[in-house]
């Protein structure tokens, strides 16, 4: 059913609804402003130029010669992410790298995707129960695709990147011009990494569990 809607919906930003006379169907074709500019937004996503781990090697293999991302028109490495359509988290997410991707990510100009190359990024991978390892960077900054795989092998990642280029074509000019840049507070390094969105939340466990205590101290007095 989600498939079917996905598929008429599609349709619908694809077909202009106007029929071209016999005489001239080799001559003129009509199409819908939503496709012309999705056909040039999705042969022309610029990836953000940085790695993280082991899944960075294979996402550099599928750049070269053999895989070939020009194919698809996102071969453009930005080192800057003002200049970058799309985030590819390659590799082990610690906590200390955390705040600096949320960063890379606020800088990035709208419409931005995220994709999770690798069991690491998207879980945590065998790292998962590691002291400094965060399970699943969509904890922080929201992903459009997940690749499995550990690392995912570069025709994974072409695939995934065939799944982004499918969402873009169904998006219209209306949501990729009204969506809001909605700011993500960056994680705080301490003793643990914490998310700014949940001081509100860590501070009434605190001050619960300071009442706690309190109570116990003046029962234990009595």
């Amino acid at each position: 059913m989600v498939r079917r809607e996905g598929k008429d919906r599609l349709e619908g930003l694809q077909v202009p609804g106007y029929d071209i006379p016999d005489e001239v169907k080799g001559h003129v074709v009509i199409t819908t402003l939503n496709r012309l500019y999705n056909w040039g937004r999705r042969n022309s996503i610029w990836p953000m130029m940085f790695g993280l781990a082991c899944c960075a090697i294979e996402m550099i293999a599928t750049a070269a010669s053999r895989f070939d991302l020009a194919r698809f028109g996102m071969e453009v490495m930005r080192p800057s992410p003002r200049q970058a359509d799309v985030m590819i988290v390659s590799g082990t997410v610690t906590k200390r790298m955390m705040p600096l991707i949320v960063r890379l990510y606020n800088q990035m100009p709208l419409p931005k995707y995220v994709i999770a190359m690798g069991a690491c990024a998207s879980g945590g991978g065998p790292f998962k129960e590691g002291y400094n390892v965060i399970s699943g960077v969509d904890k922080y900054i929201p992903v459009d695709v997940y690749i499995p795989g550990c690392p995912p092998t570069p025709e994974a990642l072409l695939y995934g990147l065939m799944k982004l280029q499918q969402k873009i074509e169904k998006q219209s000019l209306k949501e990729v011009y009204l969506q809001k840049d909605e700011y993500i507070p960056e994680p705080v390094l301490g003793p643990d990494i914490m998310d700014p969105r949940d001081f509100p939340l860590i501070r009434e466990y605190t001050m619960k569990k300071l009442e706690e205590m309190r109570e116990s101290a003046v029962s234990s007095e009595q």
